[in-house]
């Protein structure tokens, strides 16, 4: 069994319904058995429940992405996400970004903070966004040591990948891997992903990016690792139930 644990299939700007079904099918078929819909926005995140609730085997975070940190969201109330119908898996996905300039580090950084507190006040693990931001995110971390978690398609350097791990974090890898060279974490910390519609993997570049095609990260791993397709399966499923409690 496989396991996506960041893919935003639920946005039907990116998805019709019919391909939302059609992927659905395709990535059981592949052996790809629960997906995590990552929510962007308090908006984005209610389509994410709504597109749960909807589906077996589907779960859904609450996130505000860092770009819209300056938009000063009214965050849900601790009762209203722990009585949903379909309860949010974590909270994700946050972060710092500060690849776009302009960007608005203070207004991020105060988002940071309010969202980690509200993944520490749910006991729920976080799911990271972090570009170009590492020592910045890191500042901010230290001050929730408790807090755990997945840095999303990590694309820093080797010793902010050792300072990620260090501090706990699971490492998210996807389709970047098949085309990049991201430093790898050892097996027993990384989790698969797709970001989907994004980042689609060799050989599909160029095409939307679908759950399914998170086997094909599991592949390229095992290649990469020098170690059973089955292991890099077997382990990275257990990563993301031990987190996600899934």
């Amino acid at each position: 069994m496989l396991i996506d644990t960041h893919c935003h299939l639920h946005d039907q700007g990116f998805f019709t319904p019919e391909q939302q079904s059609e992927f659905l099918d395709a990535a059981h078929s592949r052996g790809v058995e629960k997906i995590i819909c990552i929510g962007t926005d308090p908006d984005d995140s209610k389509v994410a429940a709504d597109f749960a609730r909807s589906h077996e085997n589907v779960f859904w975070t609450f996130g505000i992405h860092p770009e819209f940190a300056s938009k000063n969201y009214q965050l849900p109330s601790t009762n209203n996400l722990l009585t949903s119908p379909k309860k949010p898996v974590a909270i994700g996905e946050i972060g710092l970004d500060y690849h776009y300039a302009p960007y608005d580090r203070s207004a991020q950084i105060k988002l940071f903070e309010q969202m980690l507190q509200l993944a520490l006040n749910l006991n729920l693990p976080v799911s990271l966004h972090i570009r170009e931001a590492f020592a910045d995110a890191f500042a901010v971390l230290a001050n929730f040591p408790t807090l755990h978690g997945v840095v999303h398609s990590f694309t820093g350097s080797k010793r902010e990948l050792k300072q990620a791990l260090d501090q706990g974090f699971y490492i998210g890898v996807n389709g970047l891997a098949t085309y990049t060279t991201p430093p790898l974490p050892p097996l027993d910390h990384i989790l698969l992903e797709t970001d989907a519609p994004f980042l689609t993997p060799v050989p599909f570049r160029g095409t939307i990016n679908q759950p399914g095609y998170v086997a094909l990260v599991a592949t390229y791993l095992a290649g990469k690792m020098g170690v059973a397709e089955l292991e890099i399966m077997e382990q990275t499923t257990q990563n993301a139930t031990n987190l996600f409690q899934i």
